[in-house]
């Protein structure tokens, strides 16, 4: 039985997706579930904020096998295969699969072998390298026996991330508050729905073939792709932004994510955003404790009175831990995922 995976995605960058990540991973393992989180961003970022520099640059650079997501499929584009993952053991419950620039030199190798996947003979090899991710992840869950997945990916749609999203059993979308984010989220479901509908013809494909009785212990992901909703960042104040800007896209996001994500047209439609069931939260702007969290290597809602966190920051740091307990709460409820 395979580890459900749960992707937060967005076309548009900018939207928090990172820290969102890194909080909730935190939250989770907090509330007792064993948590593996995979960086397969090219960007790295998420491996940033789990890892100081020192730590990263012996990653990359002791080209130890399996230290990175790279390091374990890079293989893959000659004739070897798959690397066992070697975790990153952050906290008693959570664990990282770090990150790695070179990443992006895969996506070449990746979008050679999409097509060679609806052959009708050598399908092992193509069906291998597309669903590489997977297999690392839960190669990877399988080690620590984790309850839950978290990926976080690049803003963009290509080959990279067409591998990831048909691993992914759950989507979540973080979104911004402005036009940019609307018109990212139109272009994210109807690319999700293709996906999903051409790795179904190659899954299709593969259980028709002679060579699926040859490999029997070839698992592969059933690309399921389901949106559990989205989250919106709350408005930040800006003097050349005011908060009617905001509210103008905000209150358009619950007709187009139903048009676009779910594909159904609407009959009604909340009042507010914030009535919206698929909003799963609204994420505030923590300002000052970011760089606070970010220079204790912490998510905000650990911070302490020791590092610096007092009078207004630390009512704002109870505030976090209710927030992000309360999101947790509510993703794990729709994943059916008990906490």
């Amino acid at each position: 039985m395979s580890t459900p995976v749960l992707t937060f995605f967005n076309n548009k960058g900018g939207v928090g997706k990172t820290s969102l990540i890194y909080h909730l991973s935190w939250m989770f393992a907090a509330l007792g579930k064993r948590i593996v989180v995979a960086d397969i961003d090219p960007q790295a970022n998420l491996t940033a904020a789990f890892l100081d520099e020192d730590r990263i640059d012996s990653l990359w650079n002791g080209q130890e096998p399996g230290t990175t997501m790279y390091q374990c499929i890079s293989p893959l584009a000659g004739i070897g295969d798959i690397v066992k993952p070697e975790l990153q053991h952050i906290s008693p419950n959570l664990y990282m699969l770090p990150g790695d620039v070179s990443l992006s030199s895969f996506e070449d190798t990746l979008s050679s072998v999409w097509p060679e996947s609806m052959g009708d003979n050598n399908l092992y090899r193509p069906m291998r390298i597309i669903t590489a991710f997977w297999q690392v992840m839960q190669m990877a869950a399988d080690q620590v026996q984790a309850d839950l997945i978290l990926v976080d990916i690049g803003p963009n749609l290509g080959a990279i991330n067409r591998s990831v999203l048909i691993a992914t059993n759950y989507v979540v979308i973080p979104l911004g508050a402005d036009l940019f984010s609307l018109q990212g989220l139109k272009n994210l479901g109807p690319t999700l729905r293709s996906w999903k509908g051409l790795w179904q013809k190659r899954l299709d494909n593969w259980n028709d073939n002679t060579e699926c009785s040859r490999y029997p212990d070839f698992r592969l992901p059933q690309g399921i792709m389901q949106s559990v909703g989205y989250l919106c960042q709350q408005h930040g104040v800006r003097l050349d932004r005011p908060v009617k800007a905001y509210d103008k896209w905000v209150q358009r996001i619950p007709e187009i994510y139903r048009k676009s994500v779910l594909n159904v047209i609407p009959d009604q439609l909340p009042e507010r955003q914030e009535d919206d069931p698929y909003c799963l939260a609204t994420i505030r702007h923590y300002r000052s404790l970011i760089p606070m969290a970010q220079e204790h290597r912490k998510p905000i809602f650990n911070l302490t009175s020791a590092d610096g966190a007092i009078g207004s920051h630390a009512n704002a740091v109870r505030d976090a831990k209710n927030e992000f307990k309360l999101l947790a709460s509510r993703i794990a409820e729709l994943i059916g995922m008990p906490l």
